[in-house]
């Protein structure tokens, strides 16, 4: 049989089944994630090799630096982000100038270039500085408020005398005694850690407040209270305060401290002890030894 030529052949229909190519490609595209892919996914990574060829450049890429780095410098260091002033509140002169002192910054500097929490712990690191408040306010001003430790006691310790706080934290060194006269004083090793045991017992010796020259931490245990005429009354490690205050209940009704009496050892309450001076002991021993003569004759 011979194929059917020209006109005749023409007019043969077409088989209307798709190729295997076609039908696979239908098949591939009814999936949800193929679509997303084409749509999404080849978009995306054209674009990121597009990027990815650009800026692997090394001049494009120090160009783009610089142009930032430009950008920032000119919204920072604009009038209205310039910190031109400093306010120092709640200090003291002495303690003001210290701040500045410590204060790392030169002004004027952009309110972008200030570490404000920085400061804050330089500044708190001073011994006089109990709270600070560091932030800039508007017009260019960086206020920094304070809360200055307020001096409680004097402390004789290993490095000379030193101003405390009534937590005993220390405040500043003092050079002399007489230029805090009004403060109490204390002494002994380990002393500025029971502040506030001494000044409960400053309060409680207030009736002999006169005669108080301060109070001595024995052992790191216990105190001494120290009064004129070289007198010692020497407290307990617990109790201390309602022992003191017998004493001076004491002293109140029969004068004990006006009398000839070196030591008042109240540590064991049971067993109060008296020690009398040396004038006093030599004048006793006098007596005695006469008693003795006059009944020997």
């Amino acid at each position: 049989m011979w194929p059917l030529r020209g006109k005749a052949a023409s007019t043969l229909k077409r088989d209307p089944a798709p190729s295997r190519m076609a039908y696979r490609m239908e098949r591939l595209w009814l999936r949800p994630g193929f679509r997303r892919f084409v749509r999404v996914g080849v978009p995306l990574g054209c674009f990121i090799t597009l990027g990815v060829w650009y800026f692997g450049d090394e001049r494009r890429q120090q160009a783009i630096v610089d142009q930032v780095a430009e950008m920032r410098s000119s919204i920072e260091t604009r009038p209205e982000f310039m910190v031109k002033g400093m306010a120092i509140d709640g200090a003291s002169t002495t303690l003001a100038g210290h701040v500045r002192e410590v204060m790392p910054v030169d002004l004027p500097i952009s309110s972008f270039d200030l570490d404000l929490e920085a400061m804050r712990k330089q500044v708190e690191s001073l011994d006089a500085v109990k709270k600070v408040e560091v932030r800039v306010k508007a017009g260019g001003l960086l206020q920094v408020n304070i809360e200055e430790r307020v001096p409680a006691i004097i402390w004789r310790g290993p490095d000379g005398l030193e101003l405390l706080d009534a937590g005993g934290h220390r405040v500043a060194a003092l050079g002399s005694r007489l230029e805090r006269s009004d403060l109490p004083l204390i002494a002994g090793e380990g002393a500025n850690a029971a502040v506030p045991e001494a000044l409960a017992l400053f309060k409680t010796a207030e009736p002999i407040k006169g005669r108080l020259t301060g109070m001595v931490r024995m052992a790191e245990m216990r105190w001494d209270v120290v009064l004129d005429r070289g007198q010692r009354i020497m407290l307990p490690q617990n109790g201390a305060g309602p022992a003191l205050d017998r004493v001076i209940a004491l002293n109140e009704a029969q004068e004990l401290l006006s009398r000839d009496v070196a030591r008042v050892d109240i540590r064991n309450a049971k067993r109060p002890t008296l020690r009398l001076t040396e004038g006093a002991m030599d004048e006793l021993r006098a007596l005695k030894g006469f008693e003795i003569k006059g009944n020997t004759e």
